[in-house]
């Protein structure tokens, strides 16, 4: 399981996702930029930077 806090990456946001797959933790990190933080072109440092910030957590048991 990985997840992506948007707080890490933005201070003050408290928004956060958690997916199995690494790809779908980005796919909903870079749509949450464009549609709460009004990012409208997601550059390479950004997608580094998130990709930089998601963690693997353990599963709830």
């Amino acid at each position: 399981m990985k997840e992506f806090h948007c707080g890490s990456l933005v201070p003050g946001c408290d928004w956060h996702t958690r997916a199995e797959e690494e790809a779908e933790v980005m796919r909903r990190a870079v749509e949450h930029m464009r549609e709460t933080h009004g990012e409208t072109i997601i550059r390479e440092t950004m997608v580094e930077a998130i990709r930089s910030r998601i963690e693997k957590v353990r599963d709830a048991a």
